[in-house]
């Protein structure tokens, strides 16, 4: 007889959302995911990627243990091969080139182990390698850049009061589909229902009417990279309105003054030149805004990405602070985490490198370099150069800028190693993949953001056991990178001590590989959250206090003297570049590209499995252009056409929407696996990477934040002639229908 099914309660680790799960499992397999609806924060609810990752788990073409390039094939080795050829290579690297000559791109699903991140940050440490990399170079590091200039710490990251605010305005952000970045917040639909439920408005400025605009019902038009302007004139009419909290700003801030004098050009109805946002529609919002006990405006990744996205989110922030809506009911909160790692990281210098890029001159932006040099940083002789790299968590051949250059880039590597679950398209590149746990075989509490941050609409804490056992050699990444630097010949952290401490742990408790539930325990007692077995034992979720709106200014600000920045002297330098890019908005000509999210894509995570390819036509992503757009230039449904900007070109059908903004074409990202090794099913397919538009290099690359501009791109659209040059990118463009 087949052993009973055993329910297993843990929490979805694709997003943010961290949504709680049940776990069905029988004989050492899935039967089945549903919601939890008894979870204390979720309630019941999940979305359909949630439901279904075991079934992306299970793929045949799931890593089971390390591969080997040999030619230009795989096969596969063992451990011990793995370590000892990878560090014998670091060693001499580091004795001939120096530490920085060996890298590190960290993505975006590192991010979702509390564990991968910090080990591999250890690792680097231990290497004394400034090289780091993230994925947050490509959508959010303006956030970090500009909250480490205003508020003193890079995830001090004020959020919306989402339980009492009477206004949202959200830009460039579309929550009902890709949830809230940097919030913790399931179920978005019903938050912004119950917004208006309670007689709030939720109003969406965007260059598309997104589906959240379909469900909150208000929405305004934006010409996509201007956003920057529509916030500076905002902020000076909230500084014009006379209605300003001139008090709190002075007993909490520094810098009122200098406002002023910064926005004073920016009238409505300049802003209105360039963003198309009329300017009484803008007037009406600056009066709703001001008029309503407790609003907020809310951005991610449309504002991030657009080429002024630290500029954009200051603004932001300020109006906030002047208006009185900052650590207040109804306005922006500050969360506070379980564990009180700000204060502690401020105190020792965490998150703060000192890393410099020798390629564009940009500051390590929490702890990373700009991604949009990553392929100079690798091609360019000299001393510094990168010629070896770890890449963790992520597939920067598609999420980054300009993947034909990083393709060059990494073909030109002495040594490429990737920490995957699947031989995707940057592991096809590399020498050494290596297999880590999936989600469902680890241990592990909610990441980062939430357990030390506290950026959740509902605090609460979790703990997960692994739910099923590793079903080949996989290693959980903890344990990988504690290996990799013994074999390396490297202290963990920097630290040979503590390397002795994590082996004698591994002794101690008889574990093929760290013991990650003694380390989780560890995170649980210095967040003074008591013992690992208890909180497993509260199998829902644990609720924790409110946040307490007036805890945080005069309390909790990082910065030197204890007060909100509200004029850094970098960011008001960089007003001074604004007059200029007016007019080359004004003047622009042609069509502006932006990208967008399917409900069953996840950036590139989730193409190798049928279920979620069904709802996309043939298999590809389609270039989505209003119908007046087309007619204008003698297109309709379906035709294939070639989007060209300064930096590439891809081939692929239209499909008509009218919710854009005229003048706007719209491009799903993520797609583009064609050259994946390793993944059957998404190789198939006819898509073609945005990315491959967007500019790379020293002269693309915001210049504080070190952002790459992946939307709001100059593209022209035409109807496809002569054949495609045989890249790895026209061979995608090739094979569109």
């Amino acid at each position: 007889m087949p052993d009973p099914v055993q329910t297993h309660h843990t929490f979805c680790r694709i997003c943010e959302s961290l949504c709680g799960l049940e776990v069905d499992v029988r004989d050492g397999e899935v039967v089945e995911v549903r919601p939890d609806r008894q979870h204390v924060a979720t309630r019941g609810f999940a979305c359909v990627k949630g439901v279904r990752q075991q079934q992306m788990y299970t793929s045949p073409d799931r890593l089971t243990q390390p591969m080997k390039r040999v030619g230009d094939r795989f096969e596969p080795a063992t451990w011990d091969e793995a370590l000892a050829d990878i560090g014998a290579r670091v060693q001499a690297l580091r004795r001939e080139r120096g530490p920085n000559s060996i890298g590190m791109y960290v993505g975006t699903a590192a991010g979702f182990s509390i564990l991968h991140p910090i080990f591999a940050k250890g690792f680097m440490d231990g290497l004394g390698s400034k090289s780091l990399f993230a994925s947050s170079t490509q959508d959010c590091a303006n956030k970090f850049a500009v909250a480490t200039e205003v508020y003193g710490f890079p995830f001090t990251q004020p959020f919306p009061d989402l339980e009492h605010t009477e206004l949202l305005i959200v830009v460039g952000a579309n929550p009902v589909v890709s949830k809230w970045s940097f919030l913790q917040v399931p179920n978005p639909i019903e938050h912004l229902k119950a917004i208006q439920k309670r007689g709030g408005r939720v109003v969406v400025v965007d260059p598309r009417r997104t589906e959240t605009a379909h469900v909150t019902g208000e929405h305004v038009f934006i010409r996509p990279g201007t956003d920057v302007f529509f916030y500076a004139a905002f902020l000076r009419e909230v500084l014009q309105s006379g209605r300003i909290d001139r008090e709190r700003c002075e007993a909490h801030t520094t810098g009122l003054d200098e406002l002023g004098p910064l926005v004073e050009p920016w009238t409505p109805e300049r802003q209105a030149e360039v963003t198309g946002i009329p300017a009484e529609t803008l007037g009406q919002l600056v009066h709703d805004f001001l008029s309503a006990d407790g609003a907020s405006l809310y951005s991610s990744t449309g504002v991030n990405m657009g080429g002024n996205g630290a500029l954009a989110f200051w603004l932001q922030e300020v109006i906030h602070a002047v208006s009185g809506n900052l650590d207040k009911r109804g306005g922006t909160l500050v969360g506070k985490g379980p564990v009180d790692f700000p204060r502690v990281a401020v105190k020792y210098g965490l998150l703060d490198s000192s890393g410099t890029s020798r390629i564009s001159g940009h500051q390590a932006v929490n702890d990373a370099l700009p991604g949009g040099v990553l392929a100079d940083e690798i091609l360019t002789p000299g001393d510094g150069q990168v010629r070896a790299m770890f890449v963790t968590g992520g597939n920067p051949l598609l999420t980054m800028a300009n993947g034909d250059r990083l393709r060059e880039a990494f073909e030109d590597l002495e040594l490429l190693v990737c920490v995957d679950l699947f031989l995707n398209e940057t592991a096809s590149l590399a020498h050494w993949v290596l297999p880590a746990v999936s989600p469902l075989q680890r241990p592990d509490l909610p990441f980062v953001f939430p357990l030390f941050f506290g950026l959740q609409a509902r605090p609460y804490l979790q703990a997960t056991d692994a739910v099923l056992p590793p079903d080949g050699e996989q290693r959980d990444e903890a344990t990988m990178y504690h290996d990799l630097a013994r074999a390396c010949g490297v202290g963990m952290f920097g630290s040979r001590t503590v390397s002795w401490a994590l082996e004698a742990l591994r002794w101690w408790t008889g574990s093929e590989g760290l013991p990650n539930r003694a380390l989780l325990q560890g995170l649980l007692w210095a967040g003074g959250q008591g013992r690992l077995d208890a909180l497993l034992a509260e199998p829902h979720g644990r609720a924790l206090p409110d946040h307490a709106p007036g805890s945080y200014l005069g309390q909790r600000v990082l910065t030197g003297d204890g007060r909100v920045q509200l004029a850094p002297p970098k960011l008001v330098a960089l007003m001074g570049g604004l007059a200029a890019a007016f007019e080359q908005e004004r003047s622009a000509t042609g069509l502006r590209l932006i990208t967008r999210r399917h409900l069953t894509t996840h950036n590139s995570w989730t193409h190798n499995l049928d279920a979620f390819l069904k709802p996309h036509r043939e298999q590809t992503n389609r270039l989505y252009i209003h119908p007046d757009d087309a007619a204008a230039r003698g297109l309709s449904e379906d035709d294939l056409v070639d989007v060209t900007s300064a930096t590439g070109a891809v081939r692929l059908p239209i499909a008509l929407l009218d919710d854009l903004m005229p003048g706007v074409v719209a491009l799903p990202h993520g797609w583009g696996h064609q050259a994946a090794k390793g993944l059957s099913i998404a190789s198939r397919t006819r898509g073609v990477n945005v990315n491959l538009l967007a500019a790379s290099g020293p002269a693309a690359i915001e210049p504080v934040s070190g952002m790459s501009r992946l939307t709001g791109i100059p593209v022209e659209v035409t109807r496809a002639a002569g054949p495609v040059a045989p890249t790895w990118s026209g061979i995608e463009a090739a094979q569109a229908p």
